[in-house]
């Protein structure tokens, strides 16, 4: 055999193997497309949530400007049992990967209403804790992970400022207890808050903005 047709044969070789590669590279996800999202909010989350994120009942989360990734992420555990809550299971059954980071990015481009403090004294308290910890008990400062202003780190952590102090004391009392599984790093924080701690951190975070 000449050299020509063994460097042909080598060639060819080459060629169905990049082709064979190529089509079993994985697709890039699609962009999200918070038209889609606004409708599939629009369609399923408004009672609760509000039209554009802000709840008005406050056992609801406000999600406006809430990090795209970390609504997601939410979705995604609820979906696969991860993280328990019989109503949002149900919601989040149907939805899709593209469907859940649609919503995401509907939400992250909605402009969260400001809350307020509702307790002078504690929010006092939940000021120091936020911002310094309680070192003799090992209680990191939440301004490490979800900054000073409570805006969060994009993709890492949530973003909190401004949040309703009901769900967020329900929510740190769901971790401390054991009842929320989804976050380890959370449930190993507030396990060492007391009742009046989760509310001080709660009010204080209402306030924020």
């Amino acid at each position: 055999m000449t050299f020509f047709a063994r460097l042909l044969i080598a060639l060819s070789a080459l060629a169905a193997t990049s082709l064979t590669l190529a089509n079993d590279t994985p697709a890039a996800p699609a962009k999200p497309d918070p038209a889609k999202g606004a409708a599939l909010f629009g369609a399923v989350c408004t009672s609760c949530h509000g039209a554009d994120g802000n709840s008005g009942a406050p056992i609801y989360p406000k999600l406006a400007q809430q990090h795209p990734e970390y609504i997601a992420k939410q979705l995604t555990e609820y979906k696969s049992g991860k993280r328990a809550n019989a109503i949002m299971s149900g919601m989040a059954a149907s939805l899709s990967e593209d469907d859940m980071r649609n919503i995401g990015a509907f939400v992250a481009s909605k402009t969260a209403k400001p809350g307020f403090a509702k307790d002078k004294d504690l929010a006092s308290l939940g000021e120091k804790i936020y911002r310094g910890g309680i070192a003799d008990r090992q209680i990191p400062a939440c301004a490490g992970c979800h900054s000073p202003t409570g805006a969060g780190i994009p993709s890492q952590y949530p973003r909190l400022a401004g949040q309703h102090a009901e769900y967020t004391t329900s929510q740190l009392t769901q971790f401390r207890d054991g009842v929320r599984l989804n976050s380890l790093q959370m449930g190993q924080v507030a396990a060492k808050l007391n009742d009046k701690e989760i509310k001080a951190l709660a009010d204080y975070i209402a306030g924020l903005n």
